[in-house]
């Protein structure tokens, strides 16, 4: 009997962060989810991390936690998971406190929008999950850890198979998959790092999770599927290709020809794709072909989501003109600070850094808070600051802001272990569990405020997801309890419509 491929849908999450900087809306979503739930993916993975929380109040202007309602609401036969880590600040590792932590992830849990967990395991250093782990699968979440490839002397095979025995003997992961940002995996590297993956990861199920960003992430689904490779993070277009994850039909074409079995409901999936294609030209949002192959990916390295999160800003900055020139200095930042890992967050405060030196015309003139603290150590030995060039370090380490951020940092490790009600204090004691993680998250009230008066009326703006504005009509019309019987006359034509 031919093997069953599995899927996870990442439309709404990466291929909106990738393809659209993150800035698919709400009624999008809930336009198609039910149909999503219904195709049969394993999981899906949904934006419900705290990062996406911002996003959604601060650009949105839409009520993150009316989204979360609705993930639970729409789509309840399928496992719904997300990204994240033990901390609400992956921009600020130091920066949290764990009941807080526990308690937005019960809370998900509860509202029935969260039943799996993916971690990034070979990024951020595993300090904190001694605790995160087992009070994740306390509550029945499934843990899916994450290796994640990247190109650099630190990433070696050894570092690879160490990781993969961290996740899978130290903390137990229930899944295990092969997690490529930046979109740098050819065929030789992927029969060469999944192999160490899946060999030392025993009976787990394993997965894949590539981007378009060089055009090889096909192909790298092709030889994974070869390779024994159980599960395949896929987007519905237009949120797939582009700098997103391979299209679904793509995969699961070719998973056919190899004579795997696949399982989804590809014709609901079509009819999903093109609500979407018709909705995204509805809110003037872009639609992606497949990538052609690009060697400057692999200079910059920088992942799908970031790119386009990052042209997006310059343009608010009216910098839009400098993309090259920062992507360049994206180059020599990473090659000075030692190689981060150009995934969330190190990709950010790359891009960030790289920014500000074009903009300003002097290389560290003005230096990100996170730079010092990742010169400080605090992001981990997988963050790469040990091999960062010793002359910057000692001028990140010397400037003012660094006594200050260290002082801040011991603060920060003491509250990371406060009891809540201390937090509670700062933002109103008597308020839900909901209203105090928002400010929590977003530190105040200002951004949540204008939300608020955004959303007065209807939580967000709806999308009918119909694929024609005659059905369109026709559906809208049968809501109206008065009207029961509609004539269309077109010259000599009469077309009438009654309910029955």
């Amino acid at each position: 009997m031919a093997k069953v491929l599995e899927f996870i849908d990442t439309t709404t999450r990466d291929g909106s962060q990738s393809n659209w900087a993150a800035g698919m809306p709400i009624g999008m979503m809930e336009a198609v989810l039910e149909d999503i739930d219904k195709a049969g993916y394993r999981s899906l993975c949904c934006p419900l991390m705290q990062l996406q929380f911002k996003k959604v109040i601060r650009d949105l202007k839409e009520d993150p936690w009316a989204m979360v309602r609705m993930f639970a609401e729409k789509a309840p036969r399928t496992k719904k998971g997300c990204i994240l880590q033990p901390s609400l600040w992956p921009f600020d590792i130091v920066n949290f406190n764990r009941e807080a932590v526990e308690l937005f992830t019960r809370k998900l849990n509860g509202m029935g929008a969260l039943q799996r967990v993916q971690i990034t395991g070979n990024v951020m250093g595993h300090k904190h999950y001694h605790w995160f782990v087992p009070f994740l699968k306390k509550m029945g979440i499934e843990v899916a850890f994450a290796l994640c490839y990247y190109i650099s002397p630190r990433h070696t095979d050894k570092h690879y198979l160490e990781k993969t025995k961290m996740m899978v003997d130290d903390y137990g992961a229930d899944v295990m998959y092969f997690k490529d940002a930046g979109g740098l995996l050819d065929i030789d590297n992927v029969r060469r790092v999944y192999k160490i993956m899946k060999d030392n990861s025993g009976d787990l199920f394993t997965e894949i999770h590539s981007h378009c960003t060089t055009g090889l992430a096909d192909p790298v689904y092709v030889e994974a599927m070869k390779l024994g490779c159980d599960g395949f993070h896929v987007a519905l277009p237009p949120l797939a290709e582009g700098t997103a994850q391979p299209s679904v039909f793509t995969v699961a074409e070719n998973a056919k020809a190899l004579g795997f079995e696949v399982k989804l409901d590809i014709e609901r999936l079509k009819h999903v794709s093109k609500k979407l294609c018709a909705m995204a030209k509805e809110a003037g949002l872009p639609a992606f072909g497949p990538t052609r192959y690009k060697v400057a990916q692999y200079q910059h390295r920088i992942p799908g989501g970031v790119i386009s999160n990052m042209v997006h800003q310059l343009k608010e900055l009216k910098l839009e003109n400098r993309v090259d020139e920062v992507m360049e200095e994206v180059i020599r930042v990473c090659a000075e600070t030692g190689e981060p890992h150009m995934i969330t967050p190190y990709s950010q405060f790359v891009c960030t850094q790289a920014a500000i030196n074009v903009a300003l015309g002097e290389r560290y003139k003005i230096v990100i808070d996170e730079y010092i603290q990742f010169a400080m150590g605090n992001y981990s030995e997988d963050s790469g600051y040990l091999e960062m060039d010793q002359n910057l370090k000692d001028y990140f380490l010397s400037l003012p802001r660094a006594k200050e951020l260290a002082e801040r940092t011991v603060a920060q490790e003491a509250a990371q272990n406060m009891p809540l009600s201390e937090f509670r204090k700062q933002f109103g004691e008597n308020l839900s569990d909901e209203e105090f993680l928002l400010r929590y998250i977003m530190n105040g009230t200002r951004e949540i405020d204008v939300m608020r008066e955004t959303t007065k009326d209807r939580p967000w703006r709806t999308f009918s997801g119909v694929d024609s504005p005659i059905l369109d009509l026709i559906s809208e019309l049968e809501k109206q309890p008065r009207i029961t019987q509609v004539q269309v006359r077109c010259g000599e034509r009469n077309l009438v419509l009654q309910k029955c």
